[in-house]
């Protein structure tokens, strides 16, 4: 997973390279931060005939620090590329409220060790729709990379399910300028169908302190799970954000 995540960002930063001579661009680098909490993370593995419980119920619900990377590269007057890092990983001791069968592995109801992991590396590319002084829209397709572990471990019993894999989803963005140096941002990466879903909603408003720096803070959602007859677990975070932006 880390190499894929390298060689992606090396691959942005050669196409930027190779754009920037003959392109008017834009390099954005995004680093945030804050706190998560989780409203709901439902797990039941195997998916036709484990137990459902809540992860959370073991967890607490938070808040829990998370860390977020962006990387945006407007390779030229409409079209532009994003790439980010963001890892979740949330490991505590709490207490089974009844007895579950997970991972091929029974567990009583009595203290047990969870970690629910959900790393979501993806790598965007965008059209600029609508460009106005105040306005402007972009959509574009994204692909996120799954890099998911939920797993219990108690007395010395070890249950575990990971999972990795590709997840196409659709993006929509946009910003509205609401004064010479105040900003409101949104970004959407999202796709519903039968086996699951996937959504990632961000909003923030953002401050110019001068040609390089940005400071943001704002609210974050992500919302999604799977069913299937191998992995049943549905999520929703809620994410209170602040950050910082460089443009080069």
């Amino acid at each position: 997973m880390r190499h894929l995540v390298r060689r992606s960002a090396l691959a942005l930063l050669a196409l930027a390279a190779m754009t920037s001579m003959t392109h008017a661009s834009e390099l954005r680098l995004s680093a945030e931060s804050g706190a998560v909490w989780q409203s709901r993370n439902d797990v039941r593995i195997p998916g036709d005939d484990g137990t459902r419980f809540a992860f959370n119920d073991i967890t607490g619900s938070g808040p829990f620090a998370f860390i977020r990377i962006s990387l945006d590269y407007d390779f030229a007057k409409r079209h532009g590329v994003r790439l980010v890092y963001a890892p979740l990983r949330v490991q505590r001791r709490g207490e089974l409220r009844e007895p579950v069968e997970f991972a091929g592995e029974s567990f009583a109801a009595e203290h047990v060790e969870g970690t629910y992991q959900f790393n979501a590396p993806r790598l965007t590319y965008r059209y600029l729709v609508w460009n106005e002084p105040r306005w402007q829209v972009r959509v574009g397709f994204t692909v996120l990379v799954r890099d998911a572990e939920v797993r219990l471990v108690q007395d010395g019993v070890r249950g575990r399910d990971s999972d990795v894999g590709l997840v196409p989803l659709l993006h929509l963005a946009g910003s509205y300028r609401i004064g010479e140096q105040w900003r409101l941002r949104f970004d959407l990466d999202g796709l519903a169908a039968p086996q699951g879903r996937a959504f990632d909603l961000g909003l923030r408003a953002e401050y110019t302190i001068n040609n390089h720096w940005d400071v943001f803070t704002g609210y974050r959602a992500l919302d999604g799970g799977v069913d299937n007859d191998d992995v049943f677990n549905f999520a929703q975070l809620n994410y209170a954000v602040i950050g910082a932006a460089y443009r080069f």
